[in-house]
């Protein structure tokens, strides 16, 4: 009886309630958009569910890491811009392929860095850092190309999101693989736990040894360089660069996050939950298009959607106290 009720005690059901909720907007979706004519569950339509989640599943990565912390990182979105831009221009200049992939990733990682250092060491409030580094990005994006697109990209640039590996695309290999490692990193080491310790009680933390500011910083650091990581993955896609690129992009990994269960507080949830957020907000948002939802009513729903997942998260904890 008592290994029965402690088994009970161990099942997540926050897990249980998450993937509960996908597959009921699924079912939902597909009897609505066959009522209206339309089918949902469509071979093009789960492809383009796939390729608009794969970018925000893998920028939100980065943006769970410093949300584990108890911060926030606003300025996600416009590194995925700047990316497309800044990347582009290389490979329009000349430079190899693999070269303009390691440059990007470690500018973008300190660019993490420096927001990092200015959040943990200054003591600036992470929404103003992160704010300012969001406009300051969006800014140099536009300067590199005085606010014009970039084109012209050769084919081995597409072909790094495009082929497939046993019928499986690349892109979603990409985002299980880093899925994998960031879920393993949290869950086997001592970064992964001193991240959950400090977003539980960055006091306590530090008294037990942690350096609190380091692990900070890095977290930040992490999600320049996942959003480097997304950048990359949606100029490949589309071979188009736009300097207005990834706008929104951070609103959707907040989302992303949120909806996957991970506490706005810091310290509690799952980051593998979080790739199961953005394929809910992926499907929310394929299925509005597919019913011609006009645009500035699927921001109001998302947004309806993201505080209702906070407003339950925040009743729970209460609930539980």
């Amino acid at each position: 009886m008592n290994n029965t009720v402690n088994k009970l005690k161990k099942i997540d059901l926050k897990s249980i309630t998450l993937y509960i909720g996908a597959i009921v907007i699924l079912l939902a979706f597909t009897i609505i958009c066959k009522a209206n004519g339309k089918d949902f569950l469509t071979s093009s339509n789960i492809q383009n569910i796939i390729s608009q989640s794969s970018v925000m599943a893998v920028v939100a990565i980065g943006a769970s890491l410093v949300i584990l912390t108890g911060g926030i990182d606003l300025s996600v979105g416009s590194i995925v811009g700047f990316v497309g831009i800044f990347g582009g221009i290389m490979i329009k200049s000349g430079v190899p392929l693999f070269a303009v992939i390691v440059i990007c990733c470690v500018v973008c990682a300190l660019i993490g860095l420096a927001t990092g250092y200015f959040v943990s060491f200054g003591k600036v409030p992470a929404f103003i850092v992160t704010l300012g580094t969001m406009q300051i990005i969006r800014g140099l994006t536009k300067v590199l190309t005085s606010g014009k697109p970039v084109s012209g990209f050769p084919e081995a640039l597409s072909k790094l999101s495009s082929f497939e590996i046993f019928g499986i695309p690349i892109i979603i290999i990409y985002v299980f693989i880093f899925y994998v490692l960031i879920v393993f990193t949290l869950s086997k080491t001592k970064f992964g736990r001193r991240i959950y310790s400090i977003g539980g009680n960055p006091n306590a933390a530090k008294l037990s040894g942690v350096k609190v500011n380091k692990i900070e910083m890095l977290t930040y650091m992490l999600a320049g360089l996942f959003s480097a990581f997304g950048g990359l993955m949606l100029l490949s896609r589309l071979s188009y660069a736009d300097p207005n690129a990834g706008s929104g992009y951070e609103m959707d990994a907040i989302a992303a996050v949120v909806i996957g269960g991970i506490a706005l507080s810091g310290g509690k949830g799952k980051v593998a939950n979080t790739l199961v957020g953005a394929l809910i907000l992926g499907m929310l948002k394929c299925g509005l298009q597919i019913l011609n939802v006009p645009t500035y009513y699927q921001t109001i729903i998302i947004g309806v959607v993201i505080i209702a997942a906070v407003y339950m998260d925040k009743a729970k904890e209460r609930k539980a106290e």
